[in-house]
């Protein structure tokens, strides 16, 4: 059971919040769902092609999207801002203007700030992208995996489990591998347990990137 069902939702209401804060009617929602894939790719390109070429990685730990009336306030929690912005009022500014021209909103005013992480390493998403940097590199997987996990303890948490599947080092059956460093326990709802599921495309094909980050129990 565990396995089936996504450690975030299943948290729901308890020690995680939704990402897409807004209310719609039924006939609105899928429309309204719709916009918020819009700005979130919009986003994840325009730092993909603004970012810095020595950083590798974007370093989003994930995106907030806050609906009102007449505004839609995007929150971006970022790792490391440096690496995507180097003036950053004016960096800001570009990044609105970009994701207005990829959606239609019509008398609804869009704002965007960004928020630093205190502790990147502890946010599976930047993980993964740490991973799926190193699997590109053709850098051996366990040896990807353990050095994240290295990365992990430094964030105090009380437990990980990272699991790649598919072609891995190119072999021609397709495996599942995992390692997990402290407790995971996915059953407990009262314990807070962060997860991404991240693609990963290298020459073998595509890899799939799952992390559970156990960050504490309440």
């Amino acid at each position: 059971m565990g396995k089936k069902i996504n450690p975030l939702g299943f948290r729901l209401g308890t020690n995680q919040n939704h990402r897409s804060l807004w209310f719609a009617q039924p006939k609105s929602y899928s429309r309204d769902l719709q916009e918020d894939e819009k700005i979130r790719d919009c986003i994840k390109n325009y730092v993909q092609k603004n970012r810095r070429i020595s950083s590798g990685f974007e370093g989003i730990a994930h995106i907030e999207i806050q609906k009102k009336i007449d505004l839609i306030q995007v929150i971006i929690h970022i790792g490391f801002p440096n690496l995507l912005i180097e003036g950053r009022t004016r960096g800001i500014y570009e990044l609105q203007t970009d994701v207005k021209k990829g959606f239609h909103s019509v008398n609804r005013r869009l704002n965007i700030a960004i928020t630093r992480v205190t502790k990147p390493y502890g946010q599976p998403n930047i993980l993964a992208e740490y991973i799926a940097l190193q699997l590109k590199n053709r850098v051996s997987f366990r040896k990807a995996m353990k050095r994240a996990i290295e990365l992990t303890e430094q964030a105090d948490t009380k437990g990980i489990q990272v699991q790649i599947g598919g072609r891995i080092d190119g072999k021609e059956i397709a495996r599942v591998e995992w390692v997990r460093e402290g407790r995971v326990p996915l059953q407990t709802i009262r314990a807070k347990i962060d997860h991404c599921s991240y693609p990963v495309r290298t020459i073998y094909g595509v890899l799939g990137i799952k992390i559970w980050i156990f960050v504490d129990e309440q």
